[in-house]
């Protein structure tokens, strides 16, 4: 087991976030040579921090991992204290790193997040491979969620009477 310094991203940590982001891009096979990909990043993060919270891993000198938490409060309801929930994203440890506990150090540091603040719950989609090691932290199935796919046209959409 490999154990890696864990801590929440700021703006001095977008290179990194970058550099990882640029990594599991070219693991799947996709093209990282994007020259506006690091503003694009930069205005994104800017957009989401106030809502969202990274953490990154940290071993042998370099950023390793990552994971973060988009955050959504819930409309006020009379008679019900203020809740929030989270979904869980972008989880990703390079492949030297992976099976030696990082991504449970980092799963650790957002659950730990989201229980000390007290969210209803944490969601996310996880690839088929990532589901043991989901379930291990206590995450099941859900079956109350719907999805909704984007069509490419508004032509299908019901239409009022």
């Amino acid at each position: 087991m490999t154990e890696a310094v864990i801590h929440q991203a700021g703006d001095a940590d977008l290179v990194a976030i970058a550099l990882l982001r640029r990594q599991w891009t070219q693991e799947q096979g996709g093209a990282s040579d994007d020259p506006e990909f690091d503003a694009r990043l930069a205005a994104w993060f800017a957009r989401e921090s106030p809502h969202r919270i990274t953490w990154l891993a940290k071993a042998d000198g370099q950023q390793v991992g990552m994971m973060n938490l988009a955050i959504f409060e819930r409309m006020p309801r009379p008679g019900r204290a203020p809740s929030r929930w989270g979904y869980l994203g972008n989880a990703f440890v390079l492949a030297a790193y992976r099976n030696q506990g990082i991504g449970g150090q980092l799963l650790r540091a957002l659950l730990g997040y989201a229980d000390e603040k007290g969210f209803v719950r944490v969601v996310l989609s996880p690839s088929e491979r990532s589901v043991p090691f989901y379930q291990r932290a206590g995450f099941g199935l859900a079956d109350a969620l719907m999805l909704r796919t984007p069509l490419h046209t508004t032509d299908s959409l019901p239409r009022s009477t």
